[in-house]
């Protein structure tokens, strides 16, 4: 089982989760996180450290949301590692919440 990074995360991207993660499976892309699922060890320290809630067992993923399960795992096999927590992105609390934002991620 792994922790899956969804929808709410574009265009927010806190790195709180990151901070905590003890195998260092998040991988950052320009608005958006991901967590690889070969490297996840299923700790679920990540998950409430999201202030976006936009962190899911990959069990409890939002139907709506699947398609973030794939998306988790091709992503981090080509975006760069992250170790350490950063600033959210500038406008963050605007897009907090927003639905539907998979249109505004940038690969």
């Amino acid at each position: 089982m792994t922790f899956v990074v969804t929808d709410n995360c574009i265009k927010c991207k806190y790195t709180d989760c990151v901070e905590v993660c003890p195998v260092d499976c998040f991988y950052e892309g320009p608005n958006f996180l991901v967590i690889h699922p070969d490297e996840c060890i299923d700790c679920a320290l990540c998950e409430p450290e999201c202030p976006a809630q936009a962190i899911f067992s990959e069990d409890e993923v939002p139907d709506e949301q699947q398609e973030f399960i794939q998306l988790n795992a091709d992503l981090a096999d080509i975006w760069p590692n992250i170790t350490e927590k950063k600033d959210s992105l500038p406008d963050a609390e605007d897009w907090d919440g927003v639905k539907d934002k998979l249109q505004y991620l940038e690969r």
